[in-house]
């Protein structure tokens, strides 16, 4: 039952975002198709799994653990405090910290998740601000 739930309220989502992705217009052609394409496309697809997965035998639910519940808000609340204070720690800082809370919620020991944590927060940062050429944050705190 659940399935269906979800199905149907996200076939009502993926509607709005048809029609709102239909009044995407560009001011100037860059391009033959524009942007409205893209999104359109996407949501399409989306629909197109909604309505597969509210058309298929319903499975019955097992919902999980409370354990996992809790991991799962912990992860949660990890992904807001990364996004609240991307800015200010800076993206290596703040990445670095996200990866460490990650690895441990997935029980890796402390030791691996710190390498981990310094290894993904530096490496994906020297990519995307040398190699990429994209602007990151590195850090209020440091001015």
């Amino acid at each position: 039952m659940s399935d269906r739930i979800f199905a149907t309220v996200w076939l009502v989502l993926c509607g709005i975002g048809l029609v709102i992705g239909w009044g995407i217009h560009s001011e100037y052609s860059y391009e033959p198709l524009g942007p409205r394409p893209f999104p359109i496309a996407i949501i399409s697809l989306m629909a197109l799994c909604a309505l597969l997965l509210l058309l298929k035998k319903p499975d019955t639910a097992h919902w999980p653990a409370l354990q996992v519940l809790r991991r799962l808000v912990l992860l949660i609340a990890s992904l807001a405090i990364y996004a609240w204070s991307f800015e200010w720690l800076g993206f290596p800082l703040a990445t670095t910290l996200l990866t460490i809370c990650v690895a441990l919620l997935f029980n890796a020991t402390l030791f691996a998740a710190i390498i981990s944590g310094l290894f993904l927060g530096s490496s994906l940062f020297f990519v995307f601000d040398r190699l990429l050429d994209v602007t990151l944050p590195i850090g209020s705190w440091l001015s």
